[in-house]
């Protein structure tokens, strides 16, 4: 993450890694005040057994495109919004890398899909790990329909009411 307000939106992806049993750290380093370090870690994170890496950034950071630079690992970009008013300039910034420094970005504050693509990433060549992420999507389908049939049960306004939607 380039910032630690960057956290509360991050948790998620390190919840579900955790989840997916995938060892992951989490780390702040900035493509601005550290960058030093950020280039070390990264460097070092395919002998450290990494196999993709995900970045979280806000404003118009420019972390991921540093990431990328410095590695043959995937680099999944996390751009953060924190607040409704806030500008898009860290999602524009994820989605115009310079020819030759790919990233995938997920949507903004998507770190739940980056830990998924990060999984699946792992995935094509861990058979366990595709297991696992394939029981994943089954549980959320699961989920799906069993709301489904609440809501077709329940109606509208008494699903809305029971859920605390309103």
């Amino acid at each position: 993450m380039g910032s630690d307000s960057d956290l509360p939106v991050m948790q998620e992806a390190s919840t579900l890694l955790t989840e997916f049993g995938i060892d992951h750290k989490v780390h702040t380093l900035s493509a601005d005040h550290s960058r030093d370090a950020l280039i070390s870690y990264v460097k070092n994170a395919e002998a450290d057994g990494y196999k993709a890496l995900i970045c979280a950034a806000g404003d118009a950071a420019q972390l991921s495109a540093a990431v990328a630079a410095h590695t043959t690992l995937p680099v999944i970009s996390v751009p953060i919004l924190r607040t409704s008013t806030e500008s898009v300039d860290a999602l524009y910034s994820a989605l115009q890398m310079p020819t030759d420094t790919p990233i995938v970005t997920v949507a903004v504050n998507g770190a739940k899909n980056a830990a998924i693509l990060a999984a699946q990433i792992i995935g094509t060549g861990d058979t366990a790990m595709r297991t696992k992420v394939t029981a994943y999507k089954e549980k959320m389908a699961t989920e799906v329909h069993a709301k489904n049939q609440e809501l077709q049960a329940l109606g509208v306004t008494a699903y809305l009411n029971s859920t605390q939607m309103v």
